[in-house]
Protein backbone atom coordinates (compact mmCIF):
# COMPACT_ATOMS: atom_id res chain seq x y z
CA UNK A 1 0.00 0.00 0.00
CA UNK A 2 1.07 3.28 -0.91
CA UNK A 3 2.78 5.36 2.27
CA UNK A 4 4.32 7.84 1.33
CA UNK A 5 4.34 9.81 -1.70
CA UNK A 6 6.45 13.26 -2.96
CA UNK A 7 4.86 15.35 -5.48
CA UNK A 8 6.67 18.14 -7.58
CA UNK A 9 8.89 18.89 -4.27
CA UNK A 10 11.60 21.27 -4.72
CA UNK A 11 13.64 23.31 -2.33
CA UNK A 12 16.06 25.72 -2.02
CA UNK A 13 19.00 27.43 -0.06
CA UNK A 14 20.07 31.15 -0.68
CA UNK A 15 18.47 30.62 -4.30
CA UNK A 16 20.42 27.58 -5.36
CA UNK A 17 17.66 25.16 -6.02
CA UNK A 18 19.07 21.60 -3.67
CA UNK A 19 15.84 19.40 -4.47
CA UNK A 20 14.29 19.72 -8.37
CA UNK A 21 10.60 18.55 -8.88
CA UNK A 22 11.10 15.41 -6.81
CA UNK A 23 7.81 13.17 -7.64
CA UNK A 24 8.68 9.33 -6.00
CA UNK A 25 6.15 6.89 -4.23
CA UNK A 26 7.47 4.52 -1.03
CA UNK A 27 5.07 1.62 0.16
CA UNK A 28 4.71 0.52 3.35
CA UNK A 29 7.09 -1.96 4.61
CA UNK A 30 9.31 -1.23 1.96
CA UNK A 31 12.90 0.45 1.86
CA UNK A 32 14.47 2.85 -0.01
CA UNK A 33 17.91 3.57 -0.63
CA UNK A 34 18.41 7.11 -1.57
CA UNK A 35 22.29 7.01 -3.40
CA UNK A 36 24.10 9.65 -4.38
CA UNK A 37 27.55 12.12 -4.08
CA UNK A 38 27.90 14.44 -0.84
CA UNK A 39 25.62 17.56 -1.73
CA UNK A 40 23.01 16.24 -3.77
CA UNK A 41 20.38 16.51 -1.69
CA UNK A 42 20.47 13.11 0.17
CA UNK A 43 20.64 14.72 3.40
CA UNK A 44 17.98 17.65 3.24
CA UNK A 45 15.05 14.97 1.70
CA UNK A 46 15.65 12.72 4.54
CA UNK A 47 15.35 16.08 6.97
CA UNK A 48 12.52 16.74 4.85
CA UNK A 49 10.44 13.91 5.65
CA UNK A 50 11.26 13.87 9.29
CA UNK A 51 9.17 17.68 9.43
CA UNK A 52 12.51 19.47 10.77
CA UNK A 53 11.38 23.11 10.11
CA UNK A 54 13.72 24.45 8.17
CA UNK A 55 13.72 21.93 5.91
CA UNK A 56 10.25 23.02 4.96
CA UNK A 57 9.49 22.62 0.82
CA UNK A 58 9.23 25.91 -1.33
CA UNK A 59 6.93 23.75 -3.81
CA UNK A 60 5.33 20.66 -3.82
CA UNK A 61 3.70 18.42 -1.07
CA UNK A 62 4.93 15.22 1.23
CA UNK A 63 1.72 13.32 1.20
CA UNK A 64 1.44 10.40 4.14
CA UNK A 65 -1.35 8.00 3.65
CA UNK A 66 -1.75 6.79 7.15
CA UNK A 67 -4.30 5.42 10.04
CA UNK A 68 -5.44 7.81 11.98
CA UNK A 69 -7.26 7.64 15.20
CA UNK A 70 -9.94 10.34 15.09
CA UNK A 71 -10.13 10.71 18.98
CA UNK A 72 -6.30 11.22 19.77
CA UNK A 73 -4.88 11.41 16.86
CA UNK A 74 -2.24 8.65 17.48
CA UNK A 75 -0.58 7.69 13.71
CA UNK A 76 -0.18 4.24 12.59
CA UNK A 77 0.64 2.31 8.91
CA UNK A 78 -2.26 2.50 6.81
CA UNK A 79 -2.76 -0.89 6.99
CA UNK A 80 -3.96 -0.10 10.56
CA UNK A 81 -6.89 0.82 9.14
CA UNK A 82 -9.77 -0.43 10.77
CA UNK A 83 -8.26 -1.68 13.98
CA UNK A 84 -9.50 -0.31 17.09
CA UNK A 85 -6.95 2.09 18.76
CA UNK A 86 -4.44 1.01 21.62
CA UNK A 87 -5.10 3.79 23.55
CA UNK A 88 -8.04 3.45 25.41
CA UNK A 89 -10.28 5.36 23.43
CA UNK A 90 -12.03 2.83 21.76
CA UNK A 91 -11.94 4.29 18.15
CA UNK A 92 -11.36 2.97 14.93
CA UNK A 93 -8.56 4.32 12.68
CA UNK A 94 -9.52 5.65 10.06
CA UNK A 95 -7.22 6.16 6.43
CA UNK A 96 -6.90 9.71 5.98
CA UNK A 97 -3.88 11.30 3.17
CA UNK A 98 -2.11 13.80 4.77
CA UNK A 99 -1.00 16.74 3.19
CA UNK A 100 2.19 16.65 5.84
CA UNK A 101 3.54 20.26 5.21
CA UNK A 102 -0.13 21.87 5.22
CA UNK A 103 -1.63 20.15 7.99
CA UNK A 104 -2.59 21.03 11.30
CA UNK A 105 -0.34 21.85 13.57
CA UNK A 106 -1.79 18.64 16.05
CA UNK A 107 -1.50 16.11 12.91
CA UNK A 108 1.94 17.14 11.42
CA UNK A 109 3.05 16.58 15.09
CA UNK A 110 1.44 13.27 15.54
CA UNK A 111 3.32 12.21 12.32
CA UNK A 112 6.37 13.47 13.09
CA UNK A 113 6.19 11.67 16.65
CA UNK A 114 6.00 8.31 14.97
CA UNK A 115 9.19 8.92 12.70
CA UNK A 116 12.84 7.72 13.96
CA UNK A 117 15.83 9.24 12.77
CA UNK A 118 19.77 8.41 12.80
CA UNK A 119 22.24 11.52 11.30
CA UNK A 120 25.09 11.17 10.20
CA UNK A 121 28.20 11.69 12.75
CA UNK A 122 25.48 12.79 14.75
CA UNK A 123 25.65 10.29 18.60
CA UNK A 124 22.78 11.68 20.79
CA UNK A 125 22.96 9.68 24.02
CA UNK A 126 23.11 10.70 27.81
CA UNK A 127 26.75 11.11 28.14
CA UNK A 128 26.53 10.18 31.86
CA UNK A 129 23.74 7.71 31.58
CA UNK A 130 25.04 4.02 31.13
CA UNK A 131 23.50 1.96 27.72
CA UNK A 132 20.70 0.49 29.23
CA UNK A 133 19.65 3.74 30.97
CA UNK A 134 20.12 5.23 27.29
CA UNK A 135 17.93 3.11 25.74
CA UNK A 136 14.94 2.99 28.45
CA UNK A 137 14.43 6.37 27.77
CA UNK A 138 13.24 6.05 24.88
CA UNK A 139 10.78 3.70 25.23
CA UNK A 140 7.17 4.59 26.61
CA UNK A 141 3.59 3.19 26.71
CA UNK A 142 4.98 0.01 28.82
CA UNK A 143 5.21 -1.01 32.25
CA UNK A 144 8.61 -1.15 33.92
CA UNK A 145 9.42 -4.42 33.36
CA UNK A 146 8.20 -4.32 29.83
CA UNK A 147 10.30 -1.90 28.97
CA UNK A 148 13.67 -3.32 30.88
CA UNK A 149 13.01 -6.49 28.60
CA UNK A 150 12.83 -4.77 25.71
CA UNK A 151 15.77 -2.72 26.31
CA UNK A 152 17.92 -5.87 27.04
CA UNK A 153 16.75 -7.03 23.35
CA UNK A 154 17.19 -4.01 21.87
CA UNK A 155 20.48 -3.77 23.56
CA UNK A 156 21.46 -7.53 22.21
CA UNK A 157 20.18 -6.91 18.73
CA UNK A 158 22.41 -4.21 18.34
CA UNK A 159 24.93 -6.48 19.87
CA UNK A 160 26.24 -4.16 22.70
CA UNK A 161 24.81 -6.13 25.85
CA UNK A 162 28.99 -6.67 26.77
CA UNK A 163 28.41 -2.86 27.23
CA UNK A 164 25.01 -2.99 28.80
CA UNK A 165 26.41 -0.93 32.04
CA UNK A 166 29.40 1.18 30.63
CA UNK A 167 28.68 4.70 30.68
CA UNK A 168 27.75 6.27 27.05
CA UNK A 169 30.96 8.62 27.12
CA UNK A 170 33.22 5.61 27.65
CA UNK A 171 31.89 4.32 24.19
CA UNK A 172 33.88 4.04 21.28
CA UNK A 173 32.41 5.82 17.99
CA UNK A 174 31.51 2.76 16.77
CA UNK A 175 29.41 1.74 20.03
CA UNK A 176 28.06 4.96 20.51
CA UNK A 177 26.10 4.53 16.84
CA UNK A 178 25.31 1.18 17.67
CA UNK A 179 23.41 2.24 21.07
CA UNK A 180 21.72 5.39 18.60
CA UNK A 181 20.41 2.67 16.68
CA UNK A 182 18.88 0.65 19.91
CA UNK A 183 17.53 4.01 21.03
CA UNK A 184 15.57 4.73 18.13
CA UNK A 185 14.48 1.50 17.53
CA UNK A 186 13.12 1.58 20.63
CA UNK A 187 10.93 4.03 20.05
CA UNK A 188 8.53 2.32 18.01
CA UNK A 189 8.54 3.93 14.71
CA UNK A 190 6.11 3.69 11.54
CA UNK A 191 9.12 4.97 9.54
CA UNK A 192 12.56 4.92 10.36
CA UNK A 193 14.87 7.48 8.19
CA UNK A 194 19.10 6.80 8.29
CA UNK A 195 21.29 9.38 6.92
CA UNK A 196 24.45 7.55 5.89
CA UNK A 197 24.15 5.21 8.81
CA UNK A 198 27.70 3.79 8.78
CA UNK A 199 29.72 6.27 6.78
CA UNK A 200 32.68 6.30 9.75
CA UNK A 201 32.22 3.05 10.68
CA UNK A 202 35.03 0.21 10.36
CA UNK A 203 33.81 -2.68 8.31
CA UNK A 204 33.07 -5.27 11.26
CA UNK A 205 30.77 -2.59 12.95
CA UNK A 206 29.24 -1.43 9.94
CA UNK A 207 28.20 -5.18 9.17
CA UNK A 208 26.77 -5.39 12.74
CA UNK A 209 25.02 -2.11 12.12
CA UNK A 210 23.25 -3.56 9.18
CA UNK A 211 22.42 -6.83 10.65
CA UNK A 212 20.46 -4.88 13.14
CA UNK A 213 19.40 -2.64 10.39
CA UNK A 214 17.65 -5.80 8.60
CA UNK A 215 16.71 -7.54 12.49
CA UNK A 216 15.43 -4.59 14.17
CA UNK A 217 14.23 -2.96 11.03
CA UNK A 218 13.87 -3.93 7.79
CA UNK A 219 12.39 -7.58 8.91
CA UNK A 220 9.53 -6.30 11.28
CA UNK A 221 8.03 -4.47 8.05
CA UNK A 222 8.90 -1.24 9.46
CA UNK A 223 8.88 1.45 6.30
CA UNK A 224 12.42 2.80 5.92
CA UNK A 225 14.45 4.95 3.80
CA UNK A 226 18.35 4.97 3.88
CA UNK A 227 20.67 7.45 2.19
CA UNK A 228 23.82 6.40 1.38
CA UNK A 229 27.11 6.35 -0.70
CA UNK A 230 28.03 2.97 -0.14
CA UNK A 231 26.97 0.83 -3.00
CA UNK A 232 26.85 -2.23 -0.59
CA UNK A 233 24.83 -0.49 1.79
CA UNK A 234 21.95 -0.04 -1.22
CA UNK A 235 22.71 -3.71 -1.98
CA UNK A 236 22.25 -5.03 1.34
CA UNK A 237 19.44 -3.60 2.62
CA UNK A 238 17.07 -1.74 -0.19
CA UNK A 239 14.30 -3.10 -2.04
CA UNK A 240 14.72 -0.15 -4.39
CA UNK A 241 17.04 2.51 -4.95
CA UNK A 242 17.14 6.51 -6.58
CA UNK A 243 20.14 8.08 -7.45
CA UNK A 244 20.22 11.03 -6.28
CA UNK A 245 22.34 13.80 -8.49
CA UNK A 246 22.07 17.71 -7.99
CA UNK A 247 18.55 17.49 -6.48
CA UNK A 248 17.25 15.44 -9.44
CA UNK A 249 16.57 11.74 -9.80
CA UNK A 250 18.38 10.28 -12.56
CA UNK A 251 18.35 6.69 -12.50
CA UNK A 252 15.68 4.68 -10.27
CA UNK A 253 15.58 0.52 -10.19
CA UNK A 254 16.38 -2.65 -8.62
CA UNK A 255 19.38 -1.73 -6.06
CA UNK A 256 22.13 -4.31 -8.32
CA UNK A 257 21.23 -1.80 -11.37
CA UNK A 258 21.21 0.96 -9.99
CA UNK A 259 24.31 0.58 -7.92
CA UNK A 260 26.07 -0.79 -11.25
CA UNK A 261 25.35 2.89 -13.34
CA UNK A 262 26.47 4.48 -10.27
CA UNK A 263 29.39 2.95 -9.75
CA UNK A 264 30.89 3.28 -13.66
CA UNK A 265 30.67 6.76 -12.69
CA UNK A 266 34.17 6.49 -10.02
CA UNK A 267 37.34 7.10 -11.68
CA UNK A 268 40.54 5.03 -10.23
CA UNK A 269 42.33 7.36 -8.46
CA UNK A 270 45.99 8.35 -9.25
CA UNK A 271 48.41 5.15 -9.62
CA UNK A 272 51.02 5.46 -5.95
CA UNK A 273 54.26 5.48 -6.81
CA UNK A 274 56.73 4.61 -4.23
CA UNK A 275 57.45 7.70 -2.55
CA UNK A 276 61.08 8.28 -0.87
CA UNK A 277 59.97 9.82 2.92
CA UNK A 278 62.51 11.11 5.04
CA UNK A 279 63.91 10.66 7.96
CA UNK A 280 61.31 10.62 11.16
CA UNK A 281 59.30 13.61 12.28
CA UNK A 282 57.52 11.75 14.92
CA UNK A 283 59.14 9.01 17.63
CA UNK A 284 57.00 7.57 20.12
CA UNK A 285 58.12 4.95 22.78
CA UNK A 286 56.08 2.98 25.36
CA UNK A 287 52.76 5.36 24.74
CA UNK A 288 50.14 4.35 27.60
CA UNK A 289 46.69 6.09 28.41
CA UNK A 290 45.30 3.85 31.23
CA UNK A 291 41.94 5.62 32.88
CA UNK A 292 40.17 4.14 35.50
CA UNK A 293 35.89 4.08 34.97
CA UNK A 294 33.64 3.08 37.86
CA UNK A 295 31.70 0.28 35.57
CA UNK A 296 34.48 -1.08 33.81
CA UNK A 297 37.83 -0.69 36.25
CA UNK A 298 41.22 0.19 34.56
CA UNK A 299 40.89 0.73 30.71
CA UNK A 300 43.89 0.62 28.62
CA UNK A 301 42.68 2.62 25.77
CA UNK A 302 46.92 2.90 24.48
CA UNK A 303 49.09 0.13 25.82
CA UNK A 304 52.54 0.70 25.50
CA UNK A 305 52.78 1.95 21.90
CA UNK A 306 56.03 2.15 20.08
CA UNK A 307 55.59 3.79 16.87
CA UNK A 308 58.09 6.27 13.99
CA UNK A 309 56.59 8.34 11.26
CA UNK A 310 58.96 9.49 8.42
CA UNK A 311 59.14 13.05 7.30
CA UNK A 312 57.17 13.60 3.94
CA UNK A 313 55.13 9.92 5.14
CA UNK A 314 51.10 9.47 4.95
CA UNK A 315 50.85 6.83 7.56
CA UNK A 316 47.59 4.77 8.00
CA UNK A 317 46.35 3.52 11.56
CA UNK A 318 43.48 1.05 11.18
CA UNK A 319 41.14 -1.47 13.44
CA UNK A 320 38.09 -1.98 14.54
CA UNK A 321 36.42 0.39 16.59
CA UNK A 322 37.28 1.01 20.35
CA UNK A 323 40.88 -0.16 19.34
CA UNK A 324 42.53 2.88 20.50
CA UNK A 325 43.16 4.88 17.32
CA UNK A 326 41.99 7.86 18.07
CA UNK A 327 43.40 8.50 21.91
CA UNK A 328 46.41 7.58 20.13
CA UNK A 329 46.05 10.74 17.88
CA UNK A 330 44.63 13.16 20.65
CA UNK A 331 48.01 12.10 22.00
CA UNK A 332 49.94 12.86 19.61
CA UNK A 333 48.43 16.24 19.09
CA UNK A 334 48.25 17.34 22.90
CA UNK A 335 44.95 16.96 23.76
CA UNK A 336 44.81 13.74 26.10
CA UNK A 337 47.84 13.18 28.40
CA UNK A 338 49.31 10.28 28.18
CA UNK A 339 49.74 7.83 31.17
CA UNK A 340 53.28 7.65 30.64
CA UNK A 341 55.86 7.60 27.50
CA UNK A 342 58.11 9.66 25.64
CA UNK A 343 56.60 11.49 22.43
CA UNK A 344 58.86 13.50 20.42
CA UNK A 345 58.03 16.01 17.02
CA UNK A 346 60.80 17.24 14.75
CA UNK A 347 60.68 20.79 14.78
CA UNK A 348 63.78 22.29 12.03
CA UNK A 349 66.70 20.72 13.59
CA UNK A 350 64.89 20.32 17.11
CA UNK A 351 63.27 17.69 18.78
CA UNK A 352 60.19 19.03 21.13
CA UNK A 353 59.10 16.97 23.89
CA UNK A 354 55.01 16.48 23.34
CA UNK A 355 54.65 15.38 26.85
CA UNK A 356 55.79 19.23 28.22
CA UNK A 357 53.56 21.65 28.30
CA UNK A 358 54.16 25.32 27.53
CA UNK A 359 55.30 27.59 25.05
CA UNK A 360 59.16 25.61 25.25
CA UNK A 361 57.76 22.28 25.21
CA UNK A 362 54.65 21.13 22.97
CA UNK A 363 52.99 25.08 22.41
CA UNK A 364 56.34 25.54 20.04
CA UNK A 365 54.70 22.77 17.69
CA UNK A 366 50.90 22.92 17.91
CA UNK A 367 50.93 25.66 15.40
CA UNK A 368 52.63 23.09 12.69
CA UNK A 369 49.98 20.63 13.11
CA UNK A 370 46.61 20.10 11.72
CA UNK A 371 43.98 17.42 12.96
CA UNK A 372 40.77 16.88 11.94
CA UNK A 373 38.51 15.07 14.41
CA UNK A 374 35.98 12.27 13.74
CA UNK A 375 33.58 14.74 15.64
CA UNK A 376 34.58 17.88 13.54
CA UNK A 377 32.43 21.05 14.10
CA UNK A 378 32.68 24.22 12.25
CA UNK A 379 31.55 27.56 13.35
CA UNK A 380 27.83 27.77 13.03
CA UNK A 381 27.68 31.40 12.37
CA UNK A 382 30.59 32.15 10.16
CA UNK A 383 30.04 31.42 6.77
CA UNK A 384 32.61 28.48 4.70
CA UNK A 385 34.59 31.76 3.84
CA UNK A 386 35.04 32.94 7.71
CA UNK A 387 35.41 29.45 8.86
CA UNK A 388 38.52 28.44 6.34
CA UNK A 389 39.98 32.07 7.67
CA UNK A 390 39.19 34.48 10.42
CA UNK A 391 37.87 31.77 12.62
CA UNK A 392 41.00 30.03 12.99
CA UNK A 393 43.14 32.94 13.06
CA UNK A 394 44.35 32.87 9.53
CA UNK A 395 44.77 36.55 8.58
CA UNK A 396 44.92 37.51 4.91
CA UNK A 397 43.98 40.48 3.13
CA UNK A 398 39.93 39.95 1.35
CA UNK A 399 41.03 38.96 -2.04
CA UNK A 400 43.91 36.53 -1.40
CA UNK A 401 41.71 34.92 1.31
CA UNK A 402 39.10 34.27 -1.02
CA UNK A 403 41.36 32.80 -3.78
CA UNK A 404 43.27 31.04 -1.23
CA UNK A 405 39.84 29.33 0.30
CA UNK A 406 38.91 28.20 -3.68
CA UNK A 407 42.26 26.72 -4.16
CA UNK A 408 41.63 24.42 -1.04
CA UNK A 409 37.99 23.74 -1.60
CA UNK A 410 39.11 22.48 -4.65
CA UNK A 411 41.90 20.12 -3.43
CA UNK A 412 38.83 18.46 -1.30
CA UNK A 413 36.81 17.53 -4.33
CA UNK A 414 34.63 20.33 -5.21
CA UNK A 415 34.71 22.26 -8.62
CA UNK A 416 35.97 25.83 -9.06
CA UNK A 417 32.37 27.23 -9.86
CA UNK A 418 30.53 25.47 -7.25
CA UNK A 419 33.51 25.95 -4.52
CA UNK A 420 32.92 29.75 -4.95
CA UNK A 421 29.35 29.76 -4.42
CA UNK A 422 29.76 28.09 -0.99
CA UNK A 423 31.98 30.95 0.49
CA UNK A 424 28.96 32.62 1.42
CA UNK A 425 26.98 29.86 2.90
CA UNK A 426 26.76 28.89 6.23
CA UNK A 427 27.21 25.00 7.74
CA UNK A 428 23.67 24.53 8.57
CA UNK A 429 22.83 25.13 4.27
CA UNK A 430 25.91 22.44 3.68
CA UNK A 431 25.26 19.03 3.33
CA UNK A 432 26.77 16.72 5.89
CA UNK A 433 28.95 15.26 3.20
CA UNK A 434 30.03 19.07 1.87
CA UNK A 435 30.43 20.33 5.82
CA UNK A 436 33.34 16.73 6.20
CA UNK A 437 35.24 18.63 3.28
CA UNK A 438 34.81 22.16 4.39
CA UNK A 439 36.38 20.70 7.74
CA UNK A 440 39.16 18.69 5.91
CA UNK A 441 39.52 22.34 3.97
CA UNK A 442 40.17 23.98 7.46
CA UNK A 443 42.94 21.78 8.57
CA UNK A 444 44.63 21.83 4.97
CA UNK A 445 44.62 26.00 4.44
CA UNK A 446 47.14 26.67 7.52
CA UNK A 447 49.62 24.54 5.65
CA UNK A 448 50.30 22.21 8.92
CA UNK A 449 53.81 20.32 8.49
CA UNK A 450 51.72 17.16 10.23
CA UNK A 451 48.33 16.37 9.76
CA UNK A 452 46.09 13.95 11.69
CA UNK A 453 42.87 13.20 9.97
CA UNK A 454 40.75 10.77 12.04
CA UNK A 455 38.48 9.34 9.70
CA UNK A 456 39.21 11.81 6.85
CA UNK A 457 36.67 9.92 4.23
CA UNK A 458 33.77 8.86 6.59
CA UNK A 459 30.83 10.72 4.50
CA UNK A 460 32.46 10.85 1.29
CA UNK A 461 31.31 9.33 -2.04
CA UNK A 462 33.07 7.05 -3.60
CA UNK A 463 33.98 10.05 -6.34
CA UNK A 464 34.98 12.30 -3.90
CA UNK A 465 37.08 10.03 -1.85
CA UNK A 466 39.07 9.49 -5.21
CA UNK A 467 39.65 13.10 -5.63
CA UNK A 468 40.81 13.70 -1.77
CA UNK A 469 43.15 11.02 -2.05
CA UNK A 470 44.64 12.69 -4.88
CA UNK A 471 45.14 16.40 -3.31
CA UNK A 472 46.36 14.35 -0.28
CA UNK A 473 49.06 12.77 -2.29
CA UNK A 474 49.27 16.12 -3.97
CA UNK A 475 49.74 17.63 -0.81
CA UNK A 476 52.51 15.55 0.33
CA UNK A 477 54.39 15.76 -3.00
CA UNK A 478 54.43 19.78 -3.43
CA UNK A 479 54.46 21.15 0.50
CA UNK A 480 56.57 18.44 1.97
CA UNK A 481 53.71 17.16 4.43
CA UNK A 482 53.36 14.41 6.55
CA UNK A 483 49.47 12.66 7.29
CA UNK A 484 48.96 10.56 9.81
CA UNK A 485 45.07 9.13 8.65
CA UNK A 486 42.88 6.54 11.01
CA UNK A 487 40.73 4.85 8.92
CA UNK A 488 37.91 2.07 8.30
CA UNK A 489 37.78 2.44 4.69
CA UNK A 490 40.08 -0.11 3.67
CA UNK A 491 40.48 1.50 0.03
CA UNK A 492 41.48 4.56 1.65
CA UNK A 493 44.27 3.45 2.96
CA UNK A 494 45.43 0.93 0.21
CA UNK A 495 45.72 4.25 -2.25
CA UNK A 496 46.96 6.50 -0.03
CA UNK A 497 49.18 5.30 2.61
CA UNK A 498 52.72 4.47 2.28
CA UNK A 499 52.85 2.52 5.57
CA UNK A 500 50.09 1.61 8.05
CA UNK A 501 49.78 0.28 11.26
CA UNK A 502 46.98 -2.55 12.50
CA UNK A 503 45.90 -1.56 15.98
CA UNK A 504 43.89 -3.57 18.99
CA UNK A 505 43.16 -3.75 22.67
CA UNK A 506 45.23 -0.30 22.59
CA UNK A 507 48.12 -2.28 21.05
CA UNK A 508 49.86 -2.23 17.52
CA UNK A 509 50.31 -5.31 16.59
CA UNK A 510 51.98 -4.70 13.21
CA UNK A 511 53.58 -2.30 11.42
CA UNK A 512 53.77 -2.72 7.62
CA UNK A 513 52.73 -1.97 3.67
CA UNK A 514 49.07 -0.83 3.93
CA UNK A 515 48.74 -4.46 1.54
CA UNK A 516 49.83 -7.07 4.28
CA UNK A 517 48.18 -4.59 6.82
CA UNK A 518 44.32 -5.28 4.57
CA UNK A 519 45.48 -8.90 4.44
CA UNK A 520 45.93 -9.31 7.69
CA UNK A 521 41.78 -8.02 8.32
CA UNK A 522 40.14 -10.87 6.01
CA UNK A 523 36.50 -11.38 7.81
CA UNK A 524 37.98 -14.43 9.56
CA UNK A 525 40.60 -12.46 11.20
CA UNK A 526 38.05 -9.91 12.30
CA UNK A 527 35.94 -12.51 14.19
CA UNK A 528 38.79 -13.57 15.96
CA UNK A 529 39.93 -10.35 16.68
CA UNK A 530 36.28 -9.36 17.88
CA UNK A 531 36.33 -12.48 20.01
CA UNK A 532 39.74 -12.35 21.41
CA UNK A 533 38.35 -8.49 22.45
Amino acid sequence: MSFIELKNVTKSFNDVKILKNLNMTIDEGKVLGILGRSGSGKSVLINMLRGMKEYRPDDGQILYTVAICPECLRVEPPSAAGKICGCGCGCEFELKTIDFWNSERQVFAAIKRRISIMLQRTFALYEDDTVIDNVLKSITGHDEEESTYMAIDLIEMAQMAHRITHIARDLSGGEKQRVVLARQIAKEPMIFLADEPTGTLDPKTAELLHQALIEGVKNKGTTMIITSHWPEVMKKLSDHVIWLEKGEIIVEGDPDTVVKKFMDQVPLPEKKEVYKTGGPIIKMEGVKKHYYSIERGVVKAVDGIDLEVGESEIFGIVGLSGAGKTTLSRILYGLTEPSSGNIEVKLGENWIDMTQKGPFGRGRVIPYLGILHQEYSLYPHRNVLGNLTEAISLELPAEFAKMKAIYVLKAVGFDEEYADSLLTKYPDELSGGERHRVALAQVLIKEPNIIILDEPTGTMDPITRVQVTDSIQRARDELNQTFVIISHDMDFVLDVCDRAALMRGGKILKIGDPVEIVEDLTPKEKEKMLTEE
